[in-house]
This record gives structure tokens, sequence and C-alpha cells, in this order.
């Protein structure tokens, strides 16, 4: 969870507020503008190759680009978006939702509204395909070559690791390749997601472990609380309880290594000797070259292919500071209590409620 600018940050969204939400746009001319908008929504999904999206609706019809220097100023340009509540002293708190590349402005050139959109930063590096066969063979260790690569399409921007910088079997990737996509693929060698977080950096990190990660935020029904509706679901559709990863690197002429990961809880609805069935999934590698690479690669998308089975959509008061992984406490009318781990949301510049999905589910004693 993004850390709250204050300890009465959160709990002052379950009371009445005055939201208070921002759009600057950041344009190629050094430029800051803050943009008046009228309605917007940023969507945070951590199933998405890029995990933010946003849309902002402005009544200024300017910022459609009528002429070549116009274009200039808006072509890469930026969008930072930020949102808060201000208190009844009048002091504002916000926490930032995302930095965005601009996609796209339209609108009515006479009348308007105008409407925005933008992709997080990882479109930027996603659409830098590789002009020329491109090898980690320089950089082989998986965090300096995910930093090496990301700084070819972005120079500069900040990488943030919490896993260890393990040496990887070299790996070439042929011209046109996406360089977002090879990215993930050293990230996954090293058990890690990858992704740009609400500030614009790069972080690579393990999935939080539902059963000891911290419980960030509590969503309870009744007065007071913050839940508004829920229901939940299960579908065994993109379900894998097994997993073989395995990797076989020419360049180096290493010997073939493969590790398996499965759900071998008896306890487990989807155990992989019970009535769910054995359900593998494949992953192959040239950069893992270890057992220890291949098992922790199986180890990661294990987590990822059975948390599926379980979904809920939770819709409650906005939570600005939610990241997807996060852990949160649901409690029901009824008062049964239930473990959520955080998948995506969308949540609305303008005000509103907003529906969390989430990506598993656990009883809560």
């Amino acid at each position: 969870m993004y850390p709250p600018p204050s300890a009465q940050f959160l709990p002052a969204h379950a009371q009445s507020h005055r939201l208070v939400s921002v759009v600057e746009l950041h344009r190629t001319d050094g430029a800051v503008v803050r943009l008046p908008h009228t309605g917007g929504s940023v969507t945070v999904d951590r199933g998405a190759a890029v995990r933010r999206t946003c849309t902002v609706t402005v009544s200024d019809t300017s910022l459609i680009p009528m002429t070549p220097s116009a274009e200039m100023a808006i072509c890469g340009a930026r969008l930072r978006i930020l949102r808060g509540i201000q208190y009844a002293d009048g002091t504002v708190e916000t926490v930032p939702l995302g930095v965005f590349r601009v996609d796209s402005v339209s609108g009515d050139p006479d009348f308007g509204p105008v409407a925005i959109t933008g992709s997080g930063l990882e479109a930027i590096i996603g659409d830098d395909r590789f002009m020329a066969p491109y090898s980690t063979r320089a950089n082989t260790a998986a965090v300096t070559a995910i930093a090496a690569l990301v700084r070819e399409s972005i120079p500069g921007i900040v990488v943030v690791a919490s896993v260890s910088d393990e040496p990887l079997g070299p790996r070439t990737w042929d011209r046109e390749a996406n360089r977002w996509d090879a990215v993930r693929e050293l990230a996954t060698a090293v058990g890690a997601d990858v992704y740009v977080d609400a500030d614009g950096q790069v972080v690579v990190a393990e999935l939080p472990d539902l059963l000891t990660a911290p419980i960030v935020w509590s969503v309870d029904a009744g007065p007071g609380g913050v839940l508004i509706s829920a229901e939940r679901g299960y579908s065994r559709e993109g379900m894998h309880n097994v997993v073989v990863a395995s990797g076989e690197n020419t360049e180096t002429g290493s010997a073939p290594v493969s590790a398996t990961a499965m759900d071998d809880d008896p306890g487990s609805p989807t155990y992989y000797l019970g009535p769910f069935g054995r359900v593998p999934r494949f992953y192959s590698s040239p950069t893992l070259t270890t057992v220890s690479l291949a098992q922790g690669a199986a180890n990661k998308l294990l987590r990822d292919s059975v948390k599926l089975a379980s979904t809920a959509d939770i819709t409650a008061v906005p939570n600005p500071c939610l990241e997807p992984g996060d852990v949160i406490r649901v409690t029901y009318g009824s008062g049964d209590r239930e473990l959520h781990q955080v998948q995506s949301y969308t949540i609305d510049l303008a005000g509103g409620s907003f529906t969390l999905t989430t990506i598993s589910a656990k009883e809560d004693a």
C-alpha cells in the first residue's frame, strides 16, 4: 500500500469529506500545467502488462493540438494524477495514482469536452521494440539487466528491487521483440513481478503471500464501515495447480534444468491429487540455468495460477493508497470475515465508490 500522508488520512475517507483530485500535464517543453477537470478515472490492474491506465475529461479545448507546435507539446507529454481529501480546516492531503504517457487527446474543438487517455510508463518501454537482436550477455544478473533494458527506453528511470540480483543465463531476443515482455521474463526468472508504481518507478518484487503479508486495510460493513456491497465467485478459468519450469541455454552450453511446483496441500480445493484434477502449466526460458532459478520461476507462476480460483468484487469507499497484491480484511454484515488480495480496481476522479477485484480469499478467524 502506498504510505498514507498522515494517520488521519484513511479513517477520514469513511467520514464526510471533500474529495480532491489533481491532474498535472507535464508538457514536452518542460511546462507543468494543472488541468481543471470534470471527470475521469484511473484503472490499476495487476493482470495487465501496463498496470495503470487513465481517462481524464476537461473543458479546455485549447488542449486539442491544432498546430505542429501544439502537437510537439503533447506528443510525448505525461500526466501525473493524485487523489485525496480536504479537511475541515482547509488542509489538503493527496497520494499519487500514477504517471501516464498521453496516448490521445480528442474532442469538439469549439465546444468540448476534451477527453485525454493515458497509459503507464510500461507502454513506453513496450513500444520501444528491439531494432536489432538484443542480448543480456553483458548484463546477466536479473535486476541489472532489467535496469539496463528500461533505461534505454526511459533514461534515468528509478528501479526499486526487493529481490536479489541473481545471475541468469544470457538471453537474446530477436529484432522486433517487445522490450517490456523481455523485462517481465527476466523478473519471472527470479520469481518476481515487475511493474511501474504510482510514483513512476519500476518495481521488481515478489507478490506478497496472503497468509503472511500484513493486513493494510479493513473493509467493514455497517455504521462507520467502508463496505458497500460484495459479490463472491469461483472460476477455474486460467487455473493451473502444477507448473513445470525449465531452461536450456545454448549460448553457455549448460545442461538442461527443470523444476516443478504444485499445490500439494491436501486441504486445498485445488490440490493436485484431489477432485479438481491435475492441470499443469509449462514454462521455458533460457534465463533459467540452475534448478534454483527454475524452482523460483515455477513457484512464482504457481502463485499466480492458483489464486484465480476464488474471486470477489468488493464495492467500498475509495482508498487511493491501495496497490495490487495488498491484503485486506473484509467483514460482512453477517460478521463473517475473509482475507482478500487485491487484483484490480478503478477509482473515479470525481467521487463515488469503487470496486475491488480480488484474486484470492481465505476465511479469517
